[in-house]
């Protein structure tokens, strides 16, 4: 087997079995610290498809900035703390159940075996620059939409975290 080939599965089971541990932990802590290592598997693969500057992006703004919000979210709110209310019984047989939707439609579309580019220039350009332009000339407006959502969630987790005594004027 080729050696590419090899660490493509050994990352690609690490990357799936983070997500599978970050679905299902029970702690809000331990689902954030499983996220890095899915992010950070992730970012090995972006390496072996040639593309260093988005695995870069991908270690330091998604496992390096996101994380710590999140991490600081969760402590800050005292999600870790909080106590489980009653579940719903019918959301684990409808999870099952789409689960098991998508593992049939990706056997589908796996079985009808569409083939990659191979040819050398088939690849997009993956450079710094490269990206820069493609992101602010044709995908501008999502950029934008998406630092507007950021700004909204940033403003609502401010919200959600101010203390009432501030409204009685204490």
């Amino acid at each position: 087997m080729n050696t590419e080939l090899i660490l493509f599965i050994i990352v690609g089971a690490v990357a799936l079995a983070s997500a599978v541990a970050m679905i299902t932990s029970r702690s809000a802590v331990h689902s954030a610290l499983f996220l890095v290592l899915n992010l950070s598997a992730i970012a090995v693969l972006y390496l072996a498809l040639n593309a260093p500057f988005l695995a870069m992006v991908q270690v330091s703004v998604y496992a390096g900035a996101i994380m710590v919000l999140f991490l600081f979210v969760i402590m800050l709110l005292g999600a870790e703390h909080a106590h489980e209310k009653e579940s719903l019984r019918w959301q684990q047989p409808l999870a099952i159940g789409l689960a098991l939707i998508l593992l049939v439609a990706g056997g589908v579309v796996q079985s009808r075996g569409t083939a990659l580019p191979t040819a050398a220039g088939a690849l997009p350009d993956s450079s710094p620059a490269a990206v820069g332009t493609l992101l602010f000339s044709r995908y501008l407006l999502p950029f934008e939409i998406t630092s507007v959502l950021l700004l909204v969630a940033l403003v609502g987790a401010v919200v959600l975290t101010k203390d009432d005594k501030v409204k009685g004027g204490k």
